[in-house]
């Protein structure tokens, strides 16, 4: 079962602030007077209500004190990941080698404007993604699964690949063959491709065109078309279309941790910003 965290922790900040306001404005004035009878009865006796009787009076009950500590700490989280940065994991290879599985990257939240959390409705306008940005969004088929890819085309663009060869709007993405690693599988293939002023690492397999030798695509107004680094790897637009605007949740950054899966210690030679 797919969790959306986000509607978790939306939830998680609702619930214990209502908990906490209830308390705040409705029981915790009912404390005060009680204590006040209590301070006054001791008083006409003439004596001191203990503080532990005091403490006893205004202590919360568990449920609004756990709601009271909770939220403070709920509602810094909540805002950090709404609108400032959202830290991911990634879970396969279709970014190698820009992304290696088990990379823990960070995800600028507003980049591409301020939106609503949840809902991903863009309340105030901060800019729009450029073409070679590495893009988290929502997958449009299950929009609580997120997706990492690489923005290859723009609102509008004509988008082809002849031979594994991307032209954006009828000219060629150039791209320079790199040497061979010495841990590289012979049929392995890295490129330097070049989108606009954007350079990043591609990655392609020989005899592998999983979607032909030749596609084009013209990308609606309001959406992106989206693709995986490890061309040959990737499950991304040139399969289900393009990515709404809607549907965006921010641009990758930076690789701040990398862990095997399995029993490995984690580490941070993979560090460094996302290109």
């Amino acid at each position: 079962m797919d969790i959306d965290f986000s509607l978790v922790l939306t939830l998680a900040v609702l619930i214990s602030g209502a908990l906490w306001a209830f308390d705040a404005l409705l029981l915790k004035p009912g404390r005060q007077e009680r204590l006040q009878a209590a301070q006054a009865q001791a008083a006409n006796a003439g004596q001191v209500l203990p503080n532990e009787a005091s403490a006893r009076i205004l202590r919360e009950p568990w449920l609004f004190e756990t709601a009271h500590s909770f939220f403070p700490v709920l509602a810094v989280v909540w805002v950090l990941r709404s609108f400032i940065a959202e830290p991911f994991t990634i879970p396969s290879g279709s970014m190698i080698p820009t992304l290696e599985v088990g990379d823990y990257v960070l995800v600028n939240k507003f980049a591409y404007g301020i939106r609503l959390p949840v809902l991903g409705t863009k309340i105030i306008p901060l800019g729009e993604p450029q073409r070679g940005d590495v893009m988290v969004f929502r997958f449009p088929a299950q929009p609580s699964i997120n997706y990492i890819k690489r923005v290859i085309g723009l609102p509008g663009d004509l988008v082809e690949s002849r031979n594994e060869v991307l032209y954006i709007n009828g000219a060629e993405a150039a791209r320079e063959l790199q040497p061979a690693r010495a841990e590289a599988a012979p049929e392995e293939a890295i490129y330097l491709e070049q989108l606009g002023d954007r350079r990043h690492f591609t990655r392609e397999e020989a005899g592998m065109q999983p979607a032909g030798s030749e596609w084009r695509y013209t990308v609606p107004d309001g959406s992106y078309f989206m693709m995986g680094d490890n061309r040959d790897n990737s499950n991304d637009s040139r399969f289900w279309g393009p990515v709404s605007e809607q549907l965006i949740v921010g641009r990758a950054f930076y690789i701040w941790l990398h862990k095997q899966p399995g029993l490995h210690w984690p580490t941070f030679s993979h560090n460094g910003s996302i290109q």
